[in-house]
């Protein structure tokens, strides 16, 4: 399972989500599009207007989701 979380500097947000993924072991990637502004429009294109994003295969959610990061330490576990 890869997931990519795609940031930017100073989200609150983004940091939220990474902090979140840590406590629960999660390994991911980052892409921050500050850095890699080239990206954000396959960003567009999927209707993602505000990062973080995280793509996990064919799931994907933008925002911080507790939720879904729950259910992704769930799978990780089950795996």
């Amino acid at each position: 399972m890869r997931i990519i979380i795609y940031t930017k500097d100073n989200c609150v947000q983004c940091n939220a989500t990474k902090n979140a993924m840590d406590k629960k072991g999660i390994a991911y990637q980052v892409v921050n599009l500050d850095q890699q502004p080239d990206e954000i429009e396959a960003l567009r294109a999927l209707g993602y207007r505000q990062v973080p994003v995280v793509m996990n295969g064919q799931d994907h959610w933008s925002g911080f989701r507790p939720d879904k990061i729950s259910a992704l330490s769930q799978t990780a576990a089950v795996a």
